[in-house]
């Protein structure tokens, strides 16, 4: 993904907050090699049985995250939305997994989202158009956020 972030201050950990961190970072690490159709299907199927997260649950594994991964806390986007959600399961909830693409200048990013909202997120995450979700909740439709459409002049 190339959406370009300054790194992220760490949060105090307990040593087994910190464990649950590490083995969802590693774990995105490996997963984020999949294909785009793989990763989706298999977040898909790993969100079963998990609550929706509330924006506070999905702020602190995302904190746990970028504290424990270097790469997490910069540009890695991608491994940081993966670990987020992989952490948020562990604790039995879902937040909304999203990648997107904006043209103008051309980015790509991924992120997680609750309560219709980007979690962590620059207020520029709303200009990116989605391309694949992995919703807290199958079948709920995510919340309009004046996602921009890939076209020249929007």
């Amino acid at each position: 993904m190339s959406m370009f972030s300054t790194p992220e201050p760490p949060v105090p950990l307990q040593a087994l907050e910190r464990a649950a961190a590490l083995l969802a970072t590693a774990t995105a690490r490996g997963l984020i090699h999949l294909s785009p159709g793989r990763l989706r299907r298999l977040l898909e199927m790993l969100r079963r049985g998990a609550g929706p997260a509330t924006t506070e649950q999905a702020l602190a594994a995302r904190q746990a995250v970028v504290t424990v991964s270097r790469r997490c806390a910069g540009e890695g986007c991608l491994q940081r939305s993966v670990a987020t959600v992989l952490l948020c399961r562990v604790r039995g909830v879902w937040p909304t997994w999203c990648t997107g693409v904006r043209c103008d200048p051309f980015r790509a990013h991924a992120w997680i989202e609750a309560d219709g909202e980007p979690v962590g997120e620059p207020a520029s995450t709303t200009l990116f158009h989605r391309t694949m979700t992995v919703p807290s909740i199958p079948g709920t439709p995510a919340k309009s956020r004046n996602a921009r459409n890939c076209r020249p002049g929007t």
